[in-house]
């Protein structure tokens, strides 16, 4: 597929606040997948945490024209006021992380985060606040610090409101990879899920570049551990499952999104243990199932 494989490609992997009707979170990404050049990756939803994640790549403009029209979609789409469920959020469209794959530099992500900021507020109406490698604000790249309550009590990077009436803000930024795994224990206690989440994460002297909750799943009755894993090839990743594991039983696991192909070669039976993991979760395996079926 030539508009694909053209130029750099990066990735973009947002976050949406909807994980309970189908048919909204399918609207939001039809807008995404309708940019020409945007190879949609997948998306998922989980009703417990209320939330969507979908992942789409491409040539740079193209992944940052479908970031916007993602946005616009769930703003129109979507009232955060009557938002329920066990994630943390700040926003509908809540996280829009650009990410470089194929010859794409980390710089290339901060300034199509930028642009893609302040379009999303001129269209939208949606103030915007930057982090990780796009932060403006060196306290604002860590994504916990501006989902505070009143945010940080500064001014969004763009806009003039701390947040809109429905839509809330959209934290928006440029990263590295970052594999999102849950695992969910065999208790219903989320107290137990809670002191290993602490036990692990590394804000509170646990592993390396690992953040970590401890939520309680309605729909599985069951308490979860739930994972961001900002830095695999510095986090030993069989060691951390090892550490969940002799803490509280475990019944089962799920990756959320794609892995790079060389975290599964690091840690591929880390990444088995997955009731949903299956070879097109490699990111570079499915890219390439794409292009093929294109």
């Amino acid at each position: 597929m030539r508009c694909a494989s053209e130029g750099n490609m990066i990735e973009c992997v947002p976050n949406f606040s909807e994980g309970r009707d189908a048919h909204v979170v399918r609207a939001i990404v039809d807008a995404i997948a309708g940019v020409p050049g945007v190879l949609l990756l997948g998306y998922e939803s989980d009703a417990d945490h209320n939330r969507s994640v979908a992942t789409f790549a491409g040539p740079k403009d193209a992944v940052m024209e479908g970031a916007i029209r993602g946005a616009g979609r769930a703003a129109e789409l979507i009232d955060l006021t009557l938002h329920e469920g066990v994630h943390p959020r700040v926003g509908v469209a809540d996280v829009i992380p650009f990410v470089p794959l194929e010859g794409a530099t980390l710089e290339e992500c901060v300034d199509v985060a930028h642009r893609a900021g302040t379009e999303i507020w001129n269209r939208s109406g949606v103030p915007v606040y930057f982090y990780e490698a796009a932060a403006r604000i060196p306290e604002r790249r860590r994504l916990e610090k501006i989902r505070r309550r009143g945010f940080d009590g500064r001014p969004p990077d763009v806009g003039d409101i701390a947040a809109h009436p429905r839509a809330g803000a959209s934290v928006v930024g440029a990263r590295g990879f970052l594999i999102a795994f849950n695992v969910n224990l065999d208790t219903e206690d989320v107290e137990v899920a809670r002191s290993v989440a602490k036990s692990i994460r590394e804000s509170a002297g646990g592993f390396p570049f690992v953040k970590a909750m401890g939520r309680y799943l309605a729909s599985r009755r069951c308490a979860q551990v739930s994972m961001n894993l900002t830095n695999f090839a510095q986090t030993p990743l069989d060691r951390v499952f090892e550490a969940i594991r002799t803490q509280a039983p475990v019944r089962s696991c799920q990756l959320v999104g794609f892995v790079p192909r060389r975290a599964f070669e690091m840690f591929p039976e880390f990444f088995k243990c997955a009731e949903n993991f299956e070879p097109s979760r490699v990111l570079e395996n499915r890219i390439e199932q794409l292009r093929l079926i294109k």
